[in-house]
């Protein structure tokens, strides 16, 4: 039985080189204005983690919601350049700046016509949907959006229940003009096995854009060392589609 064992043993891979990244673009480190980092400490202790991974900077996204995390560019900005300076003073060798993470609701369709939110690189918003219940009006919203001259980007696009039977919706999302922004913890299974496999279908599939660490808190960064050597990892640092080291 040990021997069976043996031989039915997954070959290990060499551990990604997440350098080649260069920038995340999805995270919670601005501490205290949303389920992220709790307090600057917190927030350092993440950084120094994402610096040893090899990045070299962050993006960091608050949540903004109507019914949640009612945050400002205001908040956000002031609270990203109190970050900045405790990183400085710690010497922890990563840029940070800071953008947004909005949650599709009645508030943020309706104000993307006055085109104040925050983005990040060429003109990149970040956004998210309900897990439970998909909006109706989705593509008109997207539409909005280019319009209003924004590049949609929809954050952690595997993690949709009500898609998880239908996986051609992700090629709909990106012909009419979606990039989809996967969670690099969705390729170990942290959020369950169909999230998993869409995490999977997407990288066959060459359809990820960026790449994530959607980094609440340190348990988040011992899921991303640990997924390192899966396969699915380096299948989608090798696609040649990822565009964070262009932010």
């Amino acid at each position: 039985m040990a021997f069976f064992g043996l031989f039915n043993k997954k070959p290990s891979l060499p551990p990604a080189d997440l350098s080649v990244l260069k920038v995340d673009m999805h995270s919670h480190f601005i501490p205290g204005i949303d389920d992220g980092a709790k307090n600057t400490d917190e927030s350092l202790e993440m950084l120094e983690e994402m610096k040893n991974l090899g990045y070299k900077k962050v993006i960091t996204t608050p949540h903004i919601m109507s019914d949640g995390y009612r945050n400002t560019p205001e908040i956000i900005m002031k609270g990203l350049e109190r970050l900045k300076k405790r990183v400085a003073e710690a010497g922890i060798d990563i840029a940070v700046e800071a953008a947004a993470e909005y949650y599709f609701d009645y508030d943020f369709e309706k104000s993307i016509p006055q085109k104040n939110k925050l983005t990040f690189g060429n003109n990149y918003i970040l956004w998210e949907m309900s897990f439970m219940n998909k909006p109706d009006n989705i593509n008109e919203v997207i539409f909005e959006m280019l319009m209003s001259g924004y590049k949609p980007v929809l954050a952690h696009v595997e993690r949709y229940p009500f898609w998880h039977n239908d996986y051609s919706v992700y090629e709909d999302l990106a012909s009419r003009g979606t990039l989809l922004q996967l969670n690099i913890n969705s390729i170990a299974g942290q959020y369950g096995g169909p999230t998993k496999k869409a995490a999977e279908w997407l990288i066959d599939h060459d359809m990820i854009s960026f790449l994530g660490t959607d980094c609440h808190h340190m348990g988040h960064l011992e899921v991303v060392r640990q997924v390192l050597t899966e396969k699915y990892m380096h299948k989608v640092l090798a696609s040649g589609k990822l565009l964070n080291s262009t932010l």
